[in-house]
């Protein structure tokens, strides 16, 4: 399992995403420290029109999207 910082992932979503989506688990630390785990879904195959793909082009440098924008996009809210 490869480890990232939560910075790194947030600078690299769309490519962690796709390693993720191929199988590979992505161990997330913050100041050294583990705080979360993506695994790959293996029950369902998920396309390229899946709307988690689509969260990097809100995206604005050094900008962190809010909850509400990451809702709004994967869930319509």
């Amino acid at each position: 399992m490869k480890t990232i910082t939560v910075v790194e992932f947030r600078n690299n979503l769309e490519a962690t995403l796709r390693r993720v989506a191929r199988g590979e688990g992505v161990l997330l630390t913050r100041r050294g420290r583990p705080v979360a785990r993506l695994e790959p879904v293996l029950d369902r195959k998920i396309g390229l029109d899946d709307p988690i793909y689509s969260l990097s082009a809100l995206a604005v440098d050094g900008e962190p999207l809010s909850n509400e924008q990451i809702e709004r996009e994967l869930y319509g809210i």
